[in-house]
């Protein structure tokens, strides 16, 4: 047998053999004493001592032994003239030994109760501890401990956020004042267990309040989420690479009218610097016609540069910039990138940019990524069509005052009414080479800016896709997604 073992076995004998010394100590009094004293009422400390190491049905057999031991010592030694005050006292005695019979039952049952409930609640894996309301801890489980690292023992009477580095995401007085107001808070929190690693969980907090009605202790529940964030975080970084990926693809579809858009410019520039050369040549040298020249060299050469930081903003890798801009003119930069390709295709186009919309709020690439890929879709529903004008209409317009919409709208060969349910389903596409990608990732980005993607037919031929945004007084709400 361990030492854990016999010590808890060794207390208990001790104790018995202690109780019914102090039992046999009263009776000897209680027998050999001639005043007119209740002395049997010191049996109820026997009962008490009993109480703590028998079990129910003991601690009556201990009660109604104290009763006997009480009887016999009347029994034993009677009193020479027998008074009512004698009567009173000894029938004091035995009440006084019952009631504390069973008020010491009913503690053991409570105790019992608590225990038992201390255990189940030591059974989940979850974190649960209780505090006073200044933090110090007065429960602590075994799931807290297996998920902090901290023992009872250690964690007993420390004080909660001390002791685990709380870093509170929403300010803890904001968390008090609704936890006072509506009993209870849920919300994210980040710990620090005892090794000193970080770990996200979702905590609940429960008030409980006194018979006062005051608020006496908080119950907290925690459950680990680390690992949940990491994969969001994942998640949305394979997103953002696989949204990244579809604007290379798009532009690279786009390779030979960017390239055509680039030559056009460096074309003229080298012209306007050979016309420069042979002004200076000139004897004597025309300098109002070079300075015309090389006037020209910069213009065009701006014109090749912006082509470039256009697509560069487009296909390289950064972190979402939450701002305000320009709608229209936003949109006018993705036109001015896929003119060339509207021109190779014979699509006409025509700009409906309503003054009413300017400022919107999100990412400006990512969403000049939406439209750009309704434009190159566009496009190509449009390559096939004949005997019939090809028109492209890109329009902005103010939904409703805290909504801007942006639309798309061509006279290509349309949408199957049975197919719109899937167009911006993943993987999903009518093209001979498509990866079904652009559409799916183009309503992800509206959605995650606060906004809708929808598609629908055009009368009396084509598509007609729009989508809409938050506008400046209405985008804090996707701000937040955004960031998070």
């Amino acid at each position: 047998m361990t030492d854990e073992r016999r010590s808890p076995r060794k207390t208990t004998v001790t104790l018995a053999v202690a109780t019914a010394a102090l039992a046999a100590v009263i009776f000897i009094a209680d027998t050999a004493t001639l005043l007119d004293i209740a002395v049997a009422t010191l049996y109820v400390v026997v009962v008490l001592i009993a109480a703590r190491f028998c079990k129910p049905r003991s601690v009556v057999l201990v009660g109604l032994g104290c009763v006997a031991l009480t009887v016999l010592s009347w029994a034993l030694a009677p009193p020479a003239r027998p008074s009512v005050e004698t009567l009173i006292n000894e029938f004091i005695s035995i009440v006084t030994i019952g009631v504390v019979t069973a008020l010491a039952l009913h503690a053991q049952q409570t105790v019992s109760t608590l225990r038992n409930q201390a255990n189940l609640l030591d059974l989940t894996h979850d974190p649960i501890f209780s505090r006073d309301m200044d933090g110090k801890i007065l429960y602590w489980n075994r799931g807290a401990e297996e998920l902090y690292g901290f023992k009872g023992a250690e964690a007993l009477g420390a004080v909660a956020p001390t002791l685990l580095q709380t870093t509170f995401v929403t300010p803890l007085e904001q968390i008090m004042t609704r936890l006072l107001r509506e009993g209870r808070w849920e919300g994210e929190l980040i710990n620090r267990k005892a090794d000193g690693t970080s770990v996200v969980v979702t905590s609940r907090w429960s008030l409980q309040r006194d018979n006062a009605a005051q608020p006496a202790l908080i119950l907290e529940t925690n459950i680990d989420i680390s690992e949940r964030k990491r994969m969001e975080e994942a998640l949305q970084q394979a997103q953002s690479d696989l949204a990244r990926l579809n604007r290379v693809l798009v532009v690279g579809e786009m390779t030979a009218s960017i390239a055509h858009e680039v030559n056009q410019p460096i074309a003229a520039v080298v012209t306007s610097a050979n016309a420069g050369l042979r002004w200076l040549d000139a004897r004597p040298p025309v300098l109002e016609e070079v300075r015309q020249a090389l006037t020209r060299i910069e213009k065009d050469a701006n014109r090749a540069r912006e082509v470039v930081s256009r697509v560069r903003a487009l296909v390289k890798k950064v972190p979402p910039r939450i701002e305000h801009w320009d709608l229209n003119e936003a949109v006018g930069e993705v036109v001015a990138l896929t003119r060339p390709e509207l021109l190779r295709n014979g699509v006409g186009l025509r700009n409906d940019l309503s003054d009413d919309v300017r400022l919107v709020k999100g990412d400006r690439v990512q969403l000049q990524q939406v439209l750009m890929n309704l434009i190159v879709n566009a496009i190509e529903a449009m390559t096939g069509v004949h005997g019939r004008p090809r028109e492209l209409t890109i329009s902005t317009a103010r939904a409703d005052p805290d909504t801007a919409m942006v639309e798309v709208r061509d006279t290509g060969t349309g949408i199957d009414p049975g197919h719109l349910n899937r167009l911006f389903q993943s993987f999903y596409t009518t093209k001979a080479e498509g990866m079904g990608m652009g559409l799916a990732i183009s309503r992800s980005i509206v959605e995650t800016h606060g906004g809708r993607l929808e598609a629908a037919p055009n009368e009396p031929h084509g598509a007609v896709f729009r989508f809409t945004l938050p506008t400046r007084k209405n985008a804090q709400a996707s701000t937040e997604v955004l960031r998070s």
